[in-house]
């Protein structure tokens, strides 16, 4: 019996909508990053992208536990002097709610080339709304 090793031109996509309105985000995140990633599936090989297309809407309904609300900080740094800036989830959530499950979900993927190109398949919208109805998602519940 051999090891079997997915090839490139052989993984079958799906396209998976997901709702986040009230779910918990670190675990929606965790759900999204393992799909995207293709370790759902029993071909999945390390080193090929054998991944699925996820479409997260309704970011902006979002729920975390505990205190994150106000003690969870965003940081970027913009490389110069005094060029730290610190955001708290809660003000991130009121700007950009998209960019907060996106974070979430990015930073569960391992850097690097394959990684990048896992991170391309995920698409997260505040909203009920999204312009991905040819692709006919599949609705999955976490």
């Amino acid at each position: 019996m051999k090891t079997y090793m997915a090839k490139t031109n052989e993984v079958q996509r799906k396209c998976y909508l997901i709702d986040a309105k009230d779910k918990v985000l670190g675990r929606v995140a965790t759900k999204v990053a393992t799909i995207l990633r293709g370790k759902h599936k029993p071909t999945y090989t390390p080193h090929v992208d054998t991944g699925d297309v996820v479409i997260i809407i309704n970011a902006e309904k979002i729920r975390v536990t505990g205190n994150k609300l106000e003690n969870k900080m965003y940081q970027r740094y913009s490389g110069y002097p005094s060029g730290q800036k610190s955001v708290k989830l809660s003000e991130m959530l009121k700007r950009a709610p998209a960019q907060v499950m996106y974070l979430a979900v990015n930073r569960m993927i391992p850097s690097g080339a394959l990684g990048n190109k896992v991170k391309t398949k995920l698409k997260v919208y505040a909203g009920e709304e999204h312009p991905h109805q040819s692709q006919k998602p599949i609705p999955l519940e976490i």
